[in-house]
């Protein structure tokens, strides 16, 4: 095409492209697509409807079992834009160099964030528990390591957390008392064997196990936050007889297959999370949800901003780590027993009934739905292991990466495979 006709055609498009809507061109107003990369227990429909309602934007969430989340994220940082699950990630996730420091000057509300991730303790007599409690990997050092001193930079946004246990079907197993007979030790007692579940997740499931078998007496660990080789190996070659004698019927990866586990009665035992004792609850299946002597493995979720994420995205990315502390999505997360880092604000979206059942530990004045619409909480019911700051104050260990990772994981996959 010669120069003058190629000035013709350009002048003819001009002129149409005057003639047609505005928004036919503006490709730059779009609603942003925000990809986030999560597992199951935030990444629920309703909170992408809300949010998406709120913001004026598209999510997509990939919700997957904990290995996977952490696999995926750890290999292609390029195929999400924000990334959900638990605190033990953040030392994998940041040494592989797939996430970005988020600034803490563009957190709304981070004044309002409690201490727990702040300096580990949510009141003065608070256990800090042993492993990679959040507040130790919260802040970028100035040497670009993961530390305790406070900077502008911090490694994830802190928000939902709890502490977890073991859920128990008490039509089978009598009801014990929180923090005086109710143990971990239960997961490994005989009279439960071929009836057991545990979480199928190295960094998680392994101090279930541990802690249970320290609770039974049969193992022993100087640091359970940091077993040696030693330890591994003798806690691993229980473990691999017991699988071998038939004591385990299933490892879960997701909480719908708990719930699927202990619904089918294919257990009356099983590490468990919050939702789905709120959704067996909510199905009339009686689970409890152990508050054990020995103290809980507690764990802190994170938000962290992919390292390939920029621009109009990185924007987007901001505000919706806003919106989860705007206080409707702690509210709603609430009523599946889970916490938010500045609980204070979500206050205004929760019942005075609700919020006394699932913050102040005390007696459902009125049946409490779930997040799934079916009641979970009965009237009279007391939410166990007590109120919010009890329940913090008796961690025994947090979900860890632990200096004998990579040791650990080749003998959780022995031990699966056994």
């Amino acid at each position: 095409m010669s120069r003058r006709k190629l000035l013709k055609s350009a002048a003819k498009l001009s002129a149409v492209a005057a003639t047609l809507p505005l928004t036919t061109f503006a490709i730059g107003k779009a609603k942003p697509s925000l990809r986030v990369l999560g597992t199951h227990v935030t990444l629920q429909d309703e909170l992408r409807k809300k949010a998406m309602d709120d913001l004026g934007i598209n999510l997509v969430f990939e919700p997957k079992g904990s290995a996977a989340v952490l696999q995926k994220a750890s290999m292609a940082p390029q195929s999400f834009d924000l990334y959900e699950q638990w605190s033990n990630s953040i030392n994998v996730l940041w040494r592989s160099g797939s996430i970005q420091p988020i600034e803490k000057q563009r957190i709304t509300h981070w004044d309002e964030i409690n201490s727990l991730t702040k300096i580990g303790r949510i009141t003065p007599e608070a256990k800090l528990g042993a492993g990679d409690a959040p507040y130790k990997l919260l802040n970028v050092q100035k040497d670009g390591t993961l530390g305790e001193q406070h900077s502008e930079q911090i490694s994830f946004l802190p928000y939902v957390h709890n502490v977890d246990s073991f859920g128990y079907n008490t039509s089978v197993i009598e009801k014990g008392i929180p923090y005086e007979t109710e143990s971990w030790a239960w997961l490994l007692d005989k009279q439960y064997a071929g009836r057991v579940a545990v979480v199928n997740a190295p960094t998680i499931g392994l101090f279930d196990l541990a802690l249970a078998a320290q609770a039974a007496g049969y193992v022993t660990f100087a640091d359970i936050g940091a077993m040696t080789i030693t330890e591994l190996d003798k806690l691993f070659d229980l473990l691999i007889r017991l699988k071998q004698s038939g004591h385990f019927s299933g490892f879960w990866t997701s909480v719908p297959e708990s719930v699927r586990f202990m619904q089918s009665k294919r257990v009356v035992i099983e590490s468990m999370f919050s939702p789905a004792v709120s959704s067996l609850n909510g199905q009339n299946v009686p689970v409890t949800f152990a508050a054990p002597k020995e103290g809980y493995r507690g764990w802190h979720g994170v938000m962290c901003l992919s390292a390939a994420t920029s621009g109009r995205l990185k924007d987007v990315a901001y505000e919706y780590m806003n919106w989860w502390l705007s206080g409707w999505p702690g509210a709603f997360i609430a009523r599946q027993g889970y916490y938010i880092s500045n609980p204070q604000r979500s206050k205004q979206f929760l019942s005075q009934g609700e919020y006394d059942y699932w913050y102040a530990g005390k007696a459902a004045t009125t049946d409490l739905k779930g997040t799934d619409g079916n009641i979970s909480v009965k009237q009279g019911d007391i939410r166990t292991g007590g109120n919010y700051e009890k329940r913090f104050e008796n961690v025994a260990v947090w979900n860890t990466v632990m200096p004998t990772y990579e040791y650990s994981v080749q003998k959780w996959y022995e031990f699966l495979s056994a």
